[in-house]
Formats: C-alpha cells, structure tokens, sequence
C-alpha cells in the first residue's frame, strides 16, 4: 500500500520571547520562530492540520509579534505550489485556535473542520489572559461546517488525533502513520521544541501547567511505541532540515 503523501507548508515566522517559549527562561531574549501547517494528501481525503496565521491581523493586533509572511506563505500560495486550490481540501483541523493556528481556515469553504468541542467553547469566551490568543475568530466564518469531536480520533485509517491539553483546554496532535517510512507525530503547541520535550519544559503561555507536564510526557510515549519522528511547532533549526513543500514525505 502507498503512503500518504506528507506536506510541510512554510506560513512565514513570528516572534516572542524566548520566556513564552520555556516558561520563565531567558526573559528578554526574543526568539524567531517558524508557523507550519501539514497536509496529509491521504486516499480518502486531502486533510490539513493548522492553517497558519493572518498577516493582517497580525499586524493590527499583534503587530509586536514581528510577522514576516509573503503571499507566497498563504495557505491559497501554499497549496498552489503543490497543484492544489482551497477548496479541494477536504477536511480542516486545527491543534488548537490561536491566532497563527487559524488565519487561513477562512479559505477552506468546502472543508469540514474537525474541532475539539471543548477548544470551540474557550475560543468563543476564553479566560481573560486567553484573548489574544483567541483574538482571530475567522474560523467562525459564514457557511463553516463543524464535527465536533472529543477524546482520540482516527480521521482516516492512519490519521488519527490525540488530545494532548494544557496549552489549550482542547489542543490536539496528529499522528501520521507510514508503511515505507517512519511514522510523523506533529505536536501543535503542546510542544514548542525539542528541548520541550527533553527537558519538559512547557510553553509560557498556557491554560494548565501539570495538564501542559502530562501531555508533553503523552507525545514522548506516542513518539516511543507508535515508532514515529516527532515534530515540534516552533523552533527554527530543526525546521530548516525538515522537507518543505513542493517537497513531500511518504507516496511511496
């Protein structure tokens, strides 16, 4: 059997500080970070998990988040690169709403997005330290078609999500299992980096610091006995080793 074809889709960079990176270290040090999407070009559907962040709002709200996306780092440029439109994306799932997360769902009109019932509740009235956060709501947009989901989920016989919260009180990772070639664990921001995960040092920017522990510790676990590569969200260096579209992992 062939697998699925595996797409990193480069949505430009941003940047924090290296203390919302890992909890009070290195304050005052900012840090670049890459924003990513994965498109599964799967036998049953083409599925895209994360859709980036919106330029404009950005730079209107977040404006001392330093965006640097061209046209180019949309999801419609992106998915152009590899011969496909907007709406040929079947289903759309987002680890979890923040703002660089969404931007680009708004495009996906034919699209089912998959959400965590409990994530779609928060995003509508988040804790006070949550609305910038959540302060992009065009996922919401006009004709959106919801399933909403909980607990682990297979999407597509070896596409499945694992609910991995503390971030966000309904965050998911995607696991992607191959025949030909080792198996992809992408962690959304339950894990910002590697040292995320070796050390277990959770983001700044959390809803639940032990539950953000235990879900750290749930990717390690996945990563271990499901034999898969594990890709964090936002750190640099290992990114620019990674594939990026047009390029692909598995079809093989």
């Amino acid at each position: 059997m062939t697998d699925p074809k595996v797409y990193l889709l480069d949505g430009g960079t941003l940047v924090i500080d290296e203390s919302d990176v890992h909890w009070h270290i290195n304050a005052g040090n900012p840090v670049r970070f890459p924003v990513y999407s994965v498109l599964v070009e799967h036998a049953d559907g083409l599925i895209l998990y994360d859709t980036g962040y919106d330029l404009d709002h950005v730079n209107k709200v977040l404006p001392f988040e330093l965006p640097e996306q061209t046209k180019h780092q949309t999801i419609p440029g992106q998915l152009a690169k590899i011969g496909f439109k907007p709406e040929d994306v079947d289903i759309v799932v987002n680890s979890h709403f923040h703002f660089d997360h969404v931007g680009g769902n708004k495009y996906l009109t034919e699209a089912t997005t998959l959400v965590h019932k409990l994530e779609l509740r928060q995003a509508k009235v988040p804790e006070p330290f949550e609305r910038l956060g959540y302060s992009d709501l065009s996922f919401d947009h006009p004709g959106v078609k919801y399933k909403p989901i909980s607990g682990d989920y297979e999407i597509v016989p070896g596409v499945s999500l694992f609910e991995t919260p503390g971030h966000t009180i309904g965050h998911y990772s995607m696991l992607v299992e191959m025949k030909n070639e080792r198996n992809m664990l992408f962690c959304g921001d339950a894990a910002y980096t590697r040292t995320t995960l070796t050390n277990e040092w959770i983001a700044g920017f959390h809803l639940d610091p032990t539950k953000s522990v235990e879900a750290i510790r749930r990717l390690n676990y996945l990563g271990r006995t499901k034999n898969a590569d594990i890709y964090p969200s936002h750190e640099l260096e290992p990114y620019l080793t990674w594939k990026l579209a047009p390029d692909y992992y598995g079809g093989n």
